[in-house]
């Protein structure tokens, strides 16, 4: 795909200099509106302009939601107002949504004043619900049927209706309120005999979301249902929108991207790297590096506090870099495995009992293994004599066993309250399982040792 698109690339280049305009729109008439996006990001601003018109309106419109928000920007500040309103009224209402929550001030008023009134209010009306939920995620275009219709009639009405809505496999069968009824595919109303009820052919138990619940707990549902598309309720059950599944995909993808930075102790941006600046990255990282230097100081004044123990057993000094690295992974192996269940909607905060016991034994494995195979190493290749070995080894069990307990709660306690539990992941579980590996190690050898 990569060769590919290079010589695209060039073939473009070579076309552009040579004014082969007709040709370049032959080229990009084949190609799919994400490849067509991936390669206009590419293109320096003075050609972006030129290369999107050349497109035909219906793929114009396909490429244009495909596109990264500053190329996005580029193209609206760029557009006429008949340009602008051309792609606005062939936008679906989510993506309009989208592209009007990216977009500064000024560019927002203009779009808005570009699109037709009922367009407008739909997406005042969508922007209305909280960030991140149902609501803000759903388009309202979608095939709704009235119960007393027949199988011809309903096919008559997806026809008449159908052209403009972002999805028919599955029509949605509600009553004279609104109210969310059933279900029904496409397939089933096709195959049925035209004069079948399409209340005998609906789905009555119908999985649903209300427009206020989490879009993580959305993208969930479609993982555990395989739904290609959700309906989105208000408060009273009547049918407000739907969510399709290219937007629960584009949400789990955002999640994990998310969780990956905050796991790795940087801020998310939401923005493509080689899109963002160095001030942008330096601003991402710098606050956490910032804590992480601060916390670093409690074990450096644990180390300060135990200084005669080490000056008369120097040997302990070269050991703890391995038990706090030690501390550290097993710790993150568990916040890792607890935040993946946490978010796929595996455990909750209910099964921490149950988390705790399974993770303690594991810590027991884990540490003995661990200090069996160490013991033999200090013994026949370091020498270090027996009883700093098993200092070094018995540390180990109880470092191990209290990273992994610390790293299964840190979580699990993030979740109790409302936080996010990968904050906790990276910067928080290390500072304290440095400590309290270093306290562990300290008070072994000064029991052992008799410092």
């Amino acid at each position: 795909m990569a060769e590919m698109s290079v010589t695209i690339n060039d073939t473009l280049e070579i076309l552009l200099e040579q004014k082969k305009y007709n040709a370049i729109k032959t080229v990009l008439s084949t190609m799919n509106p994400s490849d067509i996006a991936a390669l206009l990001e590419d293109v320096p601003p003075g050609e972006l302009l030129l290369l999107f018109r050349l497109l035909p309106k219906e793929l114009a419109a396909d490429t244009f939601v495909e596109m990264d928000s500053e190329a996005q920007k580029a193209l609206v500040q760029g557009f006429s107002d008949t340009e602008l309103k051309s792609i606005v009224d062939d936008l679906y209402v989510d993506d309009a949504v989208d592209l009007v929550e990216e977009m500064p001030a000024n560019l927002v008023k203009r779009i808005l004043s570009q699109a037709e009134p009922d367009t407008r209010r739909l997406i005042n009306e969508i922007l209305k619900y909280p960030d991140d939920s149902a609501g803000s995620l759903m388009t309202t275009e979608y095939v709704d049927l009235n119960p007393g219709m027949t199988a011809g009639e309903a096919i008559g009405h997806i026809r008449a209706t159908g052209v403009d809505k972002e999805t028919v496999n599955l029509c949605y069968v509600v009553d004279d309120k609104r109210k969310l009824l059933g279900v029904v595919s496409l397939r089933s109303i096709i195959l049925a005999k035209p004069d079948m009820p399409v209340s005998e052919l609906m789905e009555q138990n119908v999985v649903s979301v209300n427009t206020h619940e989490d879009q993580e707990l959305v993208a969930q549902t479609f993982a555990k249902y395989n739904f290609t598309a959700l309906p989105v309720v208000d408060s009273e059950d009547r049918l407000v929108g739907i969510v399709t599944v290219d937007d629960a995909i584009d949400v789990m993808q955002e999640e994990a991207s998310e969780d990956i930075s905050k796991m790795a102790a940087v801020t998310p941006t939401g923005k493509p790297y080689l899109r963002l600046s160095v001030f942008d990255l330096w601003r991402s990282r710098i606050p956490w590096l910032l804590i992480l230097m601060i916390s670093a100081t409690f074990t450096g004044m644990i180390i300060t506090h135990f200084e005669n123990a080490l000056a008369t057993y120097v040997v302990l000094t070269a050991f703890i870099p391995m038990l706090m690295d030690t501390g550290g992974n097993s710790g993150s192996q568990s916040t890792v495995t607890i935040i993946r269940s946490l978010s796929l909607g595996e455990i909750g905060t209910k099964d921490t009992m149950k988390i705790l016991w399974k993770e303690i034994r594991v810590a027991v494995l884990c540490g003995l293994t661990l200090a069996i195979v160490n013991f033999g190493k200090l013994m026949l290749f370091d020498r270090v004599g027996f009883k700093v070995s098993l200092v070094v080894c018995i540390t180990l069990v109880f470092d191990v066993l209290a990273s992994k307990i610390v790293g299964a709660l840190l979580p699990l306690g993030a979740e109790k309250v409302g936080l996010d539990p990968a904050v906790l992941a990276s910067p928080v579980l290390t500072t304290i399982v440095d400590a309290v590996a270093l306290l562990i190690y300290f008070t072994a050898a000064t029991y052992i040792l008799g410092l």
